[in-house]
Order: structure tokens, then sequence, then C-alpha cells
């Protein structure tokens, strides 16, 4: 069929196969980008998780070297020293982590700090016992 559709032996594809060929070019991008897009969602939710535990334990380690009554560590203006990941903030002001010397840590907001990453919009709570949660 293709052969009626040239003439004399011309070399080179016809209009139908290069749109089939975009058609299907089509078809595969829209499979792929929401799939990509949810990976790199899941990867940011992940990275502030991390640095929200990283927080925790590196707040804890400079507890267990530091022995006085009230040691503060906190989440705004020192946050730096304790998180890699520029991308992922502590997202409310007056973060703190206090030392109790029992083996207890208090946290303010009461509620617990927020962790985000700049380019995701769901951010996670740390609690005084170190666990992470989604808000």
């Amino acid at each position: 069929m293709l052969q009626k559709l040239r003439k004399n032996n011309q070399k080179g594809f016809t209009l139908i196969e290069l749109m089939i060929v975009i058609a299907i070019i089509g078809i595969l991008a829209a499979i792929a980008i929401p799939n990509f897009l949810a990976y790199r969602t899941r990867g940011q939710d992940s990275a502030a998780q991390s640095e929200a535990k990283n927080f925790y334990n590196s707040a804890m380690a400079y507890f267990a070297d530091t022995s006085t009554t009230g040691t503060v560590v906190t989440a705004d203006t020192g946050f730096g020293a304790y998180v890699d990941d520029s991308n992922v903030a502590a997202t409310t002001a007056g973060n703190t982590m206090t030392d109790n010397l029992n083996g207890t840590v208090a946290l303010a907001p009461v509620g617990g700090i927020e962790f985000s990453h700049t380019a995701s919009s769901n951010s996670f709570i740390l609690d005084a016992s170190g666990g992470v949660t989604k808000k």
C-alpha cells in the first residue's frame, strides 16, 4: 500500500508514518511525566524526613556532650550546623530543642518542629521522642 503512495521509488517517510510515530511518543510522554513527578515529590519528602531525624540525632549527640541544664539547640538560627540539605528547612520560627537532663527533651513549639522541602508542599513534624509524622 505504501508503494502506491510513493511515486517513482522516492525515499523518505510518508506523513502517516510520521504522525503515527509522533502519536506513540506523545502516549509514552503522557505516561512517563506524571510518574516522574511523583517520584520527585517522594524523594523531596524523604529528604525532609531524613533531615528532621538527622537534626534530632545531632541535637541528642550535642546534649550528650554538654551536661549543663537547659542546653538549647535551635532549628532556626543554628539549623545549618545540623542539616546537610539546604533545600530542607524548619518552616516555623522559634523552633528549639531543650535538654531536660533526664533523657528527655522539650520542644518549642510544643506540638513539634515542622520540617519541609522547599520544592514540596508536604511538611513533617518532629516530636520530642524523635518520631517524624506527616502534617
